[in-house]
């Protein structure tokens, strides 16, 4: 089995790429999600420790219409975390301008087709949600639960390290925790990769200062957005042992997407997990 460098050899991320003419499939780039997992004591891909799904957001969707008229439109597209495969970045960017000087009958076509092609690559089935530029939806929310941000600690790790994650006490508490404060690298490229991060859990108490020292050590970490949300998801469960933990991040936009992962302890209905609105910085 291909190890994701292998893998990532033939990916366009990193690659001069011609800009498409006309709808064209082929171009998306399916990856693996297993040789990423496994680091992590993920081993069976039938059996994975989390629920959750990735959302992406697309804000660069056009398409001609038989009279020749272009449309626009903001994409909102889910994957389960179940499926096999994710789909690098760049071949999604290209595949969606693939759509621009193509003519289509109707939008319901449009979503039709994305839906096929997405859940072709992904291995399971990706909804889609096209907007119109001026749907509330789309308006900035403030991030939901308490800031860490301003607490003064001194940082010495810029590659994860789960034993900075701590408990203050066995008394068992419920709250939400967010982070401006997460950056992380693409691991093809090395560009930067912002994020807010979102933790609610319930369990022993989780001591502050070290769980923000931990997120601040993903600033070197060169990885995918889905794999370092999985990787701060496993440490959190094996370091602290909630009874429930949801870890969210949502990543600022790059090449008109923001890709924003959520995992789930297997005790959330993976219909029905919370889902966060879009953040300012998105």
């Amino acid at each position: 089995m291909k190890t994701q460098s292998e893998i990532l050899v033939d990916a366009p991320l990193g690659h001069v790429s011609a800009y498409p003419e006309q709808y064209d499939p082929s171009l998306l780039f399916p990856i693996d999600r297993m040789p990423q997992r496994r680091p992590l004591g993920i081993l069976d891909a039938e059996a994975l420790p989390f629920v959750g799904i990735d959302e992406w957001q697309a804000f660069e969707i056009s398409w001609l219409e038989p009279s020749g008229r272009p449309n626009v439109r903001i994409g909102r597209f889910t994957l389960p975390a179940q499926s096999p495969n994710l789909i690098e970045s760049k071949s999604w960017k290209l595949y969606l301008n693939s759509y621009n000087q193509t003519v289509f009958s109707s939008e319901a076509e449009v979503v039709a087709r994305m839906t096929q092609d997405l859940s072709a690559a992904a291995g399971a089935p990706v909804s889609v949600e096209l907007l119109h530029p001026d749907a509330p939806q789309l308006a900035g929310h403030a991030v939901p639960g308490e800031c860490l941000d301003e607490i003064d600690v001194a940082i010495s790790h810029y590659t994860p390290t789960p034993e900075l994650l701590t408990s203050v006490s066995d008394e068992i508490v419920e709250e939400t925790l967010h982070s401006h404060l997460l950056k992380s690298n693409c691991p093809v490229t090395g560009q930067p990769d912002w994020g807010t991060v979102v933790i609610s859990y319930r369990g022993p108490r989780i001591a502050r200062d070290g769980l923000l020292a931990y997120l601040i050590s993903y600033r070197q970490h060169q990885d995918f957005h889905e794999h370092c949300v999985e990787r701060i998801f496993v440490d959190i469960m094996s370091r602290i042992a909630p009874e429930s933990l949801v870890v969210s991040a949502r990543y600022v936009r790059r090449g008109g997407l923001d890709i924003n992962p959520t995992r789930a302890t297997l005790n959330y209905d993976s219909a029905a997990l919370p889902t966060l609105p879009r953040f300012i910085r998105q």
